[in-house]
C-alpha cells in the first residue's frame, strides 16, 4: 500500500515574519538603552546607540584588525599588571543615552568601578581606526562624544592617509598632543614613556 508523506507547511512567510518583527521593534529615534543592550546581546555586529537611534557599523577589514592587534599588544604590555586594555566589540557608555564601541579601550585601574562586565562606564584612553565609509564618525562625532565623557586621551588612526592623531583633554575639549606619520614615533600624553613606531602600525599584518 502506498503511503503519502505530508509535509507540514508554515503559514507565515518570511516577508510576513519580517513585517511582524519590524512592528515589534522600536522605530529609529525611539530606542532606549535597555533595548539597545538587548539588541547587541543578540548579535555579533558592531552597533552603537545615541539618543534613541541605532547605528550599525561596517564589518572590520583584515587591515583594520591588524592595526588594532598591534596597538592592543603595545598598550597591554605597557599598562600591565595594574591596567587593562580591551578591544571591540565592547560597549562603553559615554553618557546616559549614548553607547559607543571603540576599537580599543584602556583603564589605568583594572579593578576600578568603571569596568563593569556588561559594558564599561567610560575609559582613560580610547582608540579608533577611521572607517572609510564615514570618516566623520571617528574624526568629528566620536571626538565630541569622548570629550563630553571626560575620556582623557583619544587616538585616531587613519590608514588611508597614514596618520595618527593623539588628542588630550584640556578643560573639557580635545587639543592635539601630536599628529604622527611614517618615520615618527607616536607618543602619549597620558602614558609617559609610551611610544610606537608609525611605520610598524601601518605595515602591521
Amino acid at each position: 500500500m502506498a503511503t503519502t508523506t505530508t509535509q507540514s507547511t508554515i503559514a507565515t512567510s518570511q516577508a510576513e515574519l519580517d513585517a511582524l518583527l519590524a512592528d515589534l521593534l522600536p522605530r529609529q529615534g525611539r530606542w532606549d538603552a535597555e533595548g539597545y543592550l538587548w539588541l547587541t546581546d543578540q548579535t555579533n555586529r558592531l552597533v552603537e546607540f545615541t539618543d534613541g537611534y541605532i547605528e550599525v557599523l561596517p564589518m572590520p577589514t583584515d587591515k583594520h584588525q591588524a592595526i588594532l592587534k598591534f596597538f592592543f599588544l603595545a598598550f597591554h604590555a605597557f599598562v600591565q599588571p595594574r591596567g587593562v586594555v580591551q578591544f571591540s566589540p565592547l560597549r562603553v557608555q559615554v553618557r546616559p543615552g549614548a553607547f559607543r564601541e571603540p576599537g580599543l579601550v584602556l583603564l589605568h585601574d583594572a579593578r576600578g568601578p568603571r569596568r563593569e562586565n556588561r559594558y564599561w562606564l567610560g575609559a582613560d584612553l580610547v582608540l579608533e581606526v577611521v572607517s572609510p565609509d564615514k570618516p566623520a564618525r571617528d574624526l568629528t562625532e566620536k571626538r565630541g562624544d569622548y570629550a563630553r565623557a571626560g575620556i582623557p586621551e583619544y587616538w585616531i588612526v587613519d590608514p588611508q592617509v597614514e596618520t595618527i592623531i593623539v588628542l588630550r583633554l584640556d578643560h573639557g575639549l580635545y587639543v592635539e598632543h601630536g599628529v604622527f606619520g611614517r618615520g615618527t614615533p607616536a607618543t602619549s600624553a597620558l602614558l609617559p614613556g609610551f611610544a610606537v613606531a608609525a611605520d610598524g602600525i601601518f605595515d602591521a599584518d
